[in-house]
């Protein structure tokens, strides 16, 4: 019958999944050439990797050598948190993708790399889960929605942002900016450099220098996590700003906010500031090529430092001061010192009283009294009783 081919990609909707902790997961019917029908599940990073990988495999049909012969559909970064509103969001974003894709020529759509991505895997029919925890929770796509995405064939529109000020490249793989230019987000790095492309132009150029054309972007950023995610400083950095720290490289730290502008909130003991990102690697994570050309560029600079900055939003930014974060990072810590104190408690009440129980003289049995010979007599067998008399 030939190679193994899709037919069809169908997006059924979402779950919300909570082991081994919650995140969001996209359910689509694979249709296959041998007609059969296939449920996997993917993560949206997962689908931007595979994404980026085709690219790569096809650097003429993705548009980097010119981008009037780009066909391969375009596919937006995924954002900082993606909590249950940009999950639902992206849905369409996602249908269209995967009805262009099918649709793209053979060499591209039935090669190995999207057969491989859409084949069932293990955990599709068996999913990891626990007991303990929470079901996942099945949110499908509306009806309605299925039969518009259908007639879509065109590109997919990227996320467009608009400089705030000027901005004068330091480098060639950098694209300059000039305030008022809009320019569409391919990619969006936590180093705070994100890959843009305006016109016939393409770089990287620093988050803090753009603005999205609804609003601030507070809502792609994450909450701060006071609990803290470990994280090993890869490179030294020297304090410029007051609210920022001075760390050298294998200095152990926790992460409580990560920043759009890839400047993150740490914590290092009980001292709070600012952190270039793309000088940390999370605790048992490797190093990859990517990660470390990225830290040999410079950090990229900070929303407070931008001088004659040009917004066209009325509202600004929601900025939280340090004092705030090392307020509620101390509480934070004092009350885990707190249930540590309270477990370490217990756990010494229940060492003393086992060894007060171990220390205890034990109770001696009770020596019973020596039976009388008419007692004896009386409840021994004749044979016995004979051979006394």
């Amino acid at each position: 019958m030939g190679d193994a081919f899709i037919r069809h990609i169908e997006l059924l909707g979402y779950e919300k999944r909570f082991f081994p902790s919650q995140h969001y997961v996209y359910m689509f019917l694979v249709k296959w050439n041998d007609l059969s029908e296939k449920l996997i599940y993917r993560r949206f990073t997962e689908i931007y990797e595979f994404h980026k990988v085709l690219k790569e495999m096809f650097p003429i049909e993705s548009g980097d050598i010119s981008v009037e012969k780009r066909i391969i559909p375009h596919l937006p970064a995924p954002k900082w948190f993606d909590g249950q509103r940009s999950t639902e969001s992206r849905q369409g974003t996602l249908a269209e993708y995967c009805y262009a894709l099918v649709n793209l020529p053979h060499k591209i759509s039935r090669c190995q790399h999207v057969v491989s991505f859409f084949a069932v895997r293990h955990d599709d029919t068996s999913p990891v889960t626990d007991s303990q925890i929470r079901k996942p929770e099945v949110f499908i796509l509306p009806k309605d929605a299925k039969k518009t995405l259908t007639d879509i064939t065109g590109p997919i529109v990227l996320q467009t942002y608009r400089a705030i000020a000027d901005y004068e490249k330091s480098s060639t793989s950098e694209m300059a900016l000039r305030a008022g230019d809009m320019v569409d987000v391919v990619e969006k790095s936590e180093s705070g450099w994100w890959f843009c492309q305006m016109k016939d132009k393409r770089g990287w150029v620093p988050a803090a220098y753009l603005e999205p054309m609804d609003g601030p972007d507070e809502s792609e950023e994450q909450e701060p996590n006071y609990a803290g995610e470990q994280y090993i400083v890869q490179k030294s950095y020297t304090a410029v700003e007051e609210d920022e720290l001075s760390l050298k490289e294998g200095d152990v730290i926790e992460v409580i906010h990560k920043l759009l502008d890839g400047w993150w909130v740490i914590r290092k003991d009980e001292t709070t500031g600012y952190y270039p990102s793309m000088y940390l690697q999370k605790a048992g994570e490797s190093n990859t090529s990517v990660k470390n050309q990225l830290r040999n560029q410079s950090a990229p600079p900070r929303r407070s430092t931008i001088r004659n900055v040009k917004s066209i939003h009325k509202q600004g930014r929601k900025q939280i001061s340090q004092e705030t974060y090392r307020r509620n990072s101390k509480k934070y810590i004092q009350s885990r010192r707190n249930m540590k104190e309270k477990f370490q408690n217990k756990a010494n009440v229940i060492i003393e009283k086992n060894e007060q129980e171990e220390n205890k003289p034990k109770a001696q049995p009770a020596v019973p009294p020596r039976p009388s010979k008419d007692l004896i007599l009386n409840r021994c067998t004749e044979s016995t009783r004979r051979k006394v008399l």
